[in-house]
């Protein structure tokens, strides 16, 4: 199933725009949440697209980089600042595999930036915006972010984040609009470029590189977005990769092949 604002042609002639939804529906996989889209609204996209997913891998990226956004644009947080500067962060432990970010509190000289383009962040990042938000990260992010988008089905509880298909294709297609708020433009701008120098592997702002001028977030489920073209995707299988299985990067090639998609439906 797609979705389309334009009516299927008896004579054959959308048989491309059908070809390349096939595609994308092959690389994504069986039972795979999946959509394509841009500024104005969803290009193309499997079913299901409101039913409850689990993605807490995308959490990062839904809530702790949108709220470090807010934050930097109030004033209220400097990138390059130390986190000393911003008074204790709690005593909590932090998990984190990158061993300068290990143990109860922030590295002497740590910023939000290094925080930001190095792996092993979110943890600590998670305590500087709780800390600067003044309550948990579950009730800034809904209030500040999710629902000024209409994203009523997303949920950062203790087990994890909780979203439907709808809600990622509203803050992607968000991304890539002319709104301004609640996730600022210039902090998308910033976000999206090479931020470590030669330093590798390159990183954004939590985002990744990827070819062709797409940017990604995730390796189960998984955002990609590309002001260039401008186009984005979701990618949430049903299961981990199986072996012989389409790889993600399958279905991200797909999605931003240079050919023009077809024209987009309004979200539901």
């Amino acid at each position: 199933m797609t979705v389309r604002n334009e009516q299927a042609d008896p004579a054959g002639r959308d048989e491309e725009p059908q070809a390349w939804e096939r595609a994308l529906a092959r690389t994504a996989g069986p039972g795979a949440v999946w959509a394509v889209g841009d500024a104005d609204g969803v290009r193309a996209a499997g079913s299901d697209q409101e039913a409850a997913l689990d993605v807490d891998g995308l959490a990062a990226v839904l809530a702790v980089w949108p709220v470090i956004g807010d934050l930097v644009a109030r004033g209220d947080l400097a990138l390059h600042t130390p986190l000393s500067a911003y008074g204790p962060l709690g005593v909590a432990p932090v998990a984190s595999r990158d061993p300068a970010f290990q143990g109860t509190g922030a590295p002497d000289g740590i910023t939000a930036h290094h925080l930001l383009t190095r792996p092993g962040g979110v943890p600590l990042l998670t305590r500087l915006a709780e800390h600067l938000c003044g309550g948990p990260l579950a009730e800034y992010a809904p209030a500040r972010i999710w629902r000024p988008l209409g994203m009523t089905r997303t949920r950062l509880t203790g087990l994890g984040l909780h979203t439907t298909g709808a809600d990622l294709a509203r803050f992607l297609r968000h991304l890539l609009s002319a709104a301004d708020h609640p996730v600022p433009r210039t902090w998308t701008a910033e976000s999206l470029r090479i931020r470590t120098g030669e330093l590798v592997p390159a990183r954004g702002l939590l985002w990744r590189p990827a070819p062709s001028g797409v940017w990604s977030h995730g390796d189960g489920p998984a955002v990609w977005v590309s002001p260039r073209l401008p186009r984005w995707a979701v990618l949430v299988p049903a299961a981990p990769a199986a072996p012989g299985g389409p790889p993600p990067t399958a279905f991200r090639e797909t999605a931003f092949a240079a050919r023009r998609p077809p024209a987009a439906g309004p979200l539901p």
